[in-house]
């Protein structure tokens, strides 16, 4: 009996440890098919190009920036046009370790980011099966796994580093490992600028759940990253701030972008040929988009009689003719509002550091003064995904048919990337 007991243990550690692999597998395995494969036998679509198999179906817009910095070095003039010193220095300059290697930057920063990708589900995965157990733990790594967004962890982009670095912060901060949380944050805050939530976010649960000193001192060496990024900055341009001031020719003003935000509600509501013509000019789109939400309201308003599973995939199927009516700024929207709701509604069920850094991070994107790329973005700030896990874990059923839809916008998300067409 006692051996076997020990073997069936053993087998759970094994399904354990091999679990979030099969994610991260798997969800890449459908990129590289719907990239590799499936996109080549396309015909270029409009505004696009004609996609190829190797290694530059992973380079399309910003990886060019990072070119630059790896090969180039970086170069600022405080003159509001775009610049590469808005790109933060750590993605770059492993790209450049390797690249002195003898791998080509392609090859170098598509392996960088899978790897980091992958790294960053195991650190998720024991994270949350620590605060809430084995089941949310894989909830929420297939969340993660296979968002449509996680296309960005398999192209040369930060963001595979960015969400192995800020998981790995945020979980030995809730294990009080004061040392690694300095380590890894501070390795975050020179990956991306949304790191810089990760400072206020550890700074403020110290207070919340009243942590010794030594929490709040690591909050603050989380800084490391960025403060060497503006003495860097300070030498070489003579601007300690030249990295914000680069923002400028990405987002010219700073603050909430009241017109960018009013464009997407139109573009969702009426259509981007009618908001584009000031007018309802073609009366199908605002029609449609009018039945769906009446038939929502109908299904919310029946709830009782017709029962919590025809809601549901009722509620399911009308977010998908939603999305093909109004698509990405949908998913803007709801990204960024439906993540800053679902983690107030789940706060008192959330890890204090989870909540705050979510916010944080929202917040900061909000007042970053643009729209562009925000569902992106919002994607690695991780927070929101562990919500929609522990979410998932309680609604399997919502869990599954998201999933489900997960998996359609990620092979379409793919192709449209091998195709440059604009993703995010």
């Amino acid at each position: 009996m006692a051996k076997g007991l020990i073997s069936a243990s053993k087998a759970l550690s094994t399904k354990t440890l091999l679990f979030p692999a099969a994610m991260w597998l798997a969800s890449r395995l459908l990129i590289w098919i719907a990239m590799l494969l499936i996109a080549p036998m396309l015909p270029a679509p409009s505004g696009g190009i004609a996609a190829t198999f190797g290694w530059e179906a992973f380079h399309a817009w910003d990886s060019e920036n990072y070119r630059t910095i790896a090969t180039a070095g970086y170069e600022f003039v405080n003159d509001g046009k775009s610049h590469t010193l808005a790109f933060f220095p750590l993605f770059p300059l492993i790209i450049r370790v390797l690249m002195n290697l003898g791998l080509p930057f392609e090859v170098a920063g598509t392996l960088i980011n899978n790897l980091a990708f992958f790294a960053a589900l195991y650190f998720l995965y024991f994270w949350v099966k620590e605060q809430y157990g084995e089941s949310a733990a894989q909830w929420t790594t297939a969340v993660v796994a296979w968002c449509p967004l996680s296309i960005f962890a398999a192209v040369i982009y930060t963001e595979g580093l960015y969400l192995f670095l800020s998981t790995a912060a945020l979980r030995a901060f809730d294990k009080q490992q004061y040392g690694w949380t300095a380590f890894w944050g501070a390795i975050a805050t020179a990956t991306r600028p949304t790191g810089i939530a990760l400072i206020g976010a550890f700074a403020i649960a110290a207070w919340k759940q009243r942590r010794p000193p030594i929490a709040y001192l690591a909050s603050f060496a989380t800084a490391g990253g960025i403060l060497l990024f503006s003495i860097y900055c300070a030498i070489q341009f003579g601007d300690p701030l030249g990295f914000i001031h680069a923002q400028r020719g990405w987002r010219p003003t700073l603050g909430f972008d009241w017109q960018g935000w009013w464009k997407m509600i139109m573009q969702v509501s009426i259509g981007t040929f009618n908001w584009k013509h000031g007018g309802i000019f073609d009366p199908l789109h605002p029609l449609l988009f009018t039945m769906i939400i009446a038939i929502g309201y109908c299904l919310w308003y029946f709830r009782k009689r017709l029962g919590s599973q025809k809601v549901d995939y009722g509620f399911a199927a009308l977010f998908l003719l939603l999305w093909i009516l109004a698509g990405d700024p949908l998913i803007n929207t709801v990204a960024v509002f439906g993540s800053a709701y679902l983690l107030w509604k789940l706060r008192t069920q959330l890890t204090p550091v989870t909540v705050i850094y979510g916010l944080c991070g929202i917040g900061l994107l909000l007042a970053s003064g643009s729209t562009i790329s925000l569902s992106r973005l919002v994607y690695g700030i991780v927070s929101p995904s562990v919500a929609l896990g522990i979410l998932f874990y309680r609604y399997p059923r919502w869990g599954y048919l998201t999933l489900l839809f997960f998996t359609i916008l990620l092979a379409s998300f793919s192709i449209r990337f091998a195709q440059e067409l604009w993703v995010g």
